[in-house]
């Protein structure tokens, strides 16, 4: 074995001169063991400071948030997984039983969306594995109902003329 092997880290020795205490000889010479109380002891392995984001990403896994806070990062960050463009013109709506409801501004825009869903799942795939998103639903505008009224006839109407 080198010295260097042999002798005491220098975070360890510098700890022990600050309280003033000296490394004796015999601690260079034996082998450390493993002390089931060695991470009370400072300058130890695993004593590290960890970063608040590694807390927070543990944290959130061990308490089971984690597809919650995929659902609403989705939600939040809509134009960054459907395009600027898009959602100028979509919103999400619903997320239920993995289906994702967007609503659209026009007929047009839910139509074309609907050939783009492949696109659009894939990127909510990667980007948020956790929520949970199996398809993707487009709904056109919301029109006025002309279903009221104890009169009311059966049919399309003329909401044929809308979107």
């Amino acid at each position: 074995m080198t010295d260097e092997q042999d002798a005491v880290p220098e975070t360890l020795a510098t700890y022990l001169r600050l309280r003033g205490l000296e490394p004796s000889p015999r601690a260079k010479r034996r082998r450390r063991r493993r002390d089931p109380d060695d991470e009370h002891q400072p300058f130890t392995g695993g004593r590290d400071p960890k970063g608040v984001g590694d807390v927070l990403n543990a944290l959130t896994r061990e308490a089971g948030w984690s597809s919650n806070l995929d659902r609403a990062d989705l939600v939040r960050q809509w134009d960054e997984v459907a395009g600027v463009e898009t959602a100028r013109h979509t919103r999400p709506v619903g997320l239920a039983e993995g289906m994702l409801t967007v609503q659209c501004d026009s007929t047009a825009w839910a139509k074309q969306l609907k050939f783009m869903r492949a696109q659009i799942l894939t990127e909510i795939l990667r980007r948020y594995p956790d929520a949970g998103v199996e398809t993707i639903r487009f709904l056109g505008p919301d029109v006025p109902s002309w279903k009221w009224g104890p009169r009311a006839v059966p049919g399309r109407g003329p909401r044929d003329t809308y979107g």
